[in-house]
């Protein structure tokens, strides 16, 4: 079993950067594939990006592509979320999760954090 705690959220502005940290306790985070998903006020929640045990897999939401990036550092059991050129439509409540698989269809990982807030003002 593994714990997550996500950090890193709040308020900038549009065009402004974010850096999400998840930090895995327990379980070697290695063994895990890292997912972000993510849940805007009224909306379901959504997938934004995953990374393999590996690192050398990586994949994103069509909307974050090109401006979010997804990592790890396996030393530190911390995965990141680097949010470049954020727009009002990136508000939501972030969540880090964890599969021993990489869950990009119907099945949601297995293990999540409790989530960080991003605000993005126009």
């Amino acid at each position: 079993q593994v714990q997550l705690v996500e950090s890193g959220g709040g308020l900038v502005q549009a065009g402004g950067s974010l850096r999400l940290s998840c930090a895995a306790s327990g379980r070697t985070s290695s063994t895990y594939a890292m997912h972000w998903f993510r849940q805007a006020p009224g909306k379901e929640r959504e997938f934004v990006a995953a990374i393999s045990q590996s690192s050398t897999r990586t994949y994103y939401t069509d909307s974050v592509k090109g401006r979010f990036t997804i990592s790890r550092d396996s030393a530190k059991n911390t995965a990141y979320l680097q949010m470049n050129s954020l727009k009002p439509e990136d508000t939501a409540v972030y969540y880090c999760a964890a599969d021993s698989l990489l869950r990009l269809g119907t099945i949601i990982p297995k293990y999540w954090g409790q989530g960080t807030q991003v605000t993005v003002s126009s």
